[in-house]
């Protein structure tokens, strides 16, 4: 149960890292920031692993994370704008 937790808070700052470095207005509310940050985090220990970044089990770091973060949003940004 606190794994989720820890996981859905690490989730959040990495969420809000993304969204204050990226420019633009992304009307997320609380609870979709954090799973923002936390599909982020899972991207980018996606990549790493299959760009041969990480071992297997190894988690990306803060970087990687907001990274990918920011990488979901333009990808949404993108999305919203053809709508």
């Amino acid at each position: 149960m606190f794994s989720l937790i820890g996981t859905l808070f690490v989730g959040l700052i990495v969420g809000l890292l993304a969204r204050a470095l990226k420019p633009g207005d992304d009307k997320l509310g609380w609870i979709m920031t954090a799973v923002l940050g936390v599909a982020g985090s899972f991207v980018a220990t996606a990549v790493g692993n299959w760009l041969g970044w990480y071992r297997p089990g190894q988690a990306a770091g803060w970087i990687a994370s907001v990274l990918g973060a920011i990488t979901l949003l333009v990808i949404y940004g993108l999305i919203k704008k053809k709508d």
